[in-house]
């Protein structure tokens, strides 16, 4: 898992168990309520709200979020893979000041939950004294509670923040525009609305061996969760080594994601494939995050090995000279 040493871990479901209970601070809880999928600028404005608010008050801060992600369970394809896997979630969420994150696990029983039943039964037993959310939020059985409710049903009991939407470069920031952004190799509006590169972080493990031969050695990633894949192609890269006798060092570079068709029919899966400029080591094993900078092409098929290396070395070229100018 990520580093989210800073935030204290709750694991929950409804109904609330007993060690859930024992964990709410008797001062009470500044709430911010949300998946954050993606933890993007209008995320960061909710969860900023509630660490301010509980900082004022003399209270705690807390989020509560989900797992799987509500959408998914409700039957949304969109869903099924995340910007940010939970523990890349949790690690960005312990950046804003948060003491506390309660990861709720989204099944039946609490989709089932009307939306006085989550206040009374999940939201007064946390002693919520301040609640923030997106401007778009809704909670409850089929999403039948809106932002302006909670206010209501709260009354007496919890102040609610409601905030606004953000706009970036004219655009209403969120998590379904962010995955458009990758899913059309768009790194760069990706990165305005996350306010940081789209990243994924996984281990090295043995390829091919093809890349050593050419001269162009390369660190080929698994990925332990399901994340959304950025369009096909090549992409200038960071890549920061997370773990092992590099562990701190940051590396610029270019990433192949793709079937590799030059030498494939096809492939079930597309690979995540990285060659770190500058570096001579052994990478097997350790943990790397590789952050997407700009996209220099879409992936093709070539005629042939010797036309491919040409290509790749015109990349790298390309790649070098962008991230140079730019990062």
């Amino acid at each position: 898992m990520e580093d989210s040493e800073n935030v204290n871990i709750v694991n929950a479901a409804y109904p609330l168990a007993d060690d859930v209970l024992r964990s709410v601070p008797p001062e009470g809880t500044s709430l911010a309520i949300g998946d954050f999928d993606g933890v993007h600028v209008g995320h960061r404005a909710v969860l900023k709200r509630a660490v301010e608010t509980a900082r004022r008050r003399g209270m705690q801060a807390a989020v509560m979020t989900f797992s799987p992600h509500p959408r998914e369970v409700l039957g949304s394809p969109a869903y099924s893979d995340w910007i940010t896997p939970l523990p890349r979630k949790l690690a960005l969420i312990s950046e804003t000041g948060m003491d506390t994150a309660y990861v709720f696990a989204f099944d039946a029983a609490f989709a089932a939950l009307s939306p006085d039943e989550f206040v009374e039964r999940v939201l007064k037993p946390l002693r919520v004294r301040a609640v923030s959310v997106g401007f778009n939020f809704t909670f409850g059985r089929k999403g039948a509670g809106t932002a302006a409710m909670l206010r209501e049903l709260g009354e007496g009991l919890f102040t609610v923040d409601i905030v606004e939407p953000m706009l970036v470069n004219g655009e209403r920031v969120s998590s379904t525009s962010i995955r458009e952004a990758l899913r059309e190799g768009d790194v760069e509006r990706a990165a305005a609305l996350l306010g940081r590169p789209f990243s994924v972080t996984g281990y090295v493990v043995a390829g091919e061996g093809r890349g050593r031969t050419i001269g162009i050695p390369t660190a080929n990633l698994a990925i332990p969760e399901r994340c959304v894949k950025p369009a096909g192609g090549v992409y200038a890269v960071t890549a920061r080594i997370e773990t092992g006798p590099y562990a701190g060092r940051t590396f610029g570079g270019v990433m192949n994601v793709g079937v590799k068709p030059t030498f494939h029919a096809a492939l079930p899966e597309p690979s995540w494939e990285a060659h770190l400029f500058d570096f001579d080591g052994d990478l097997y094993g350790q943990r790397i995050t590789v952050s997407f900078r700009f996209r220099l092409r879409e992936e093709r098929k070539f005629a042939s090995a010797r036309e491919l290396v040409e290509r790749i070395r015109e990349d790298i070229a390309e790649a070098r000279r962008m991230l140079a100018e730019r990062v």
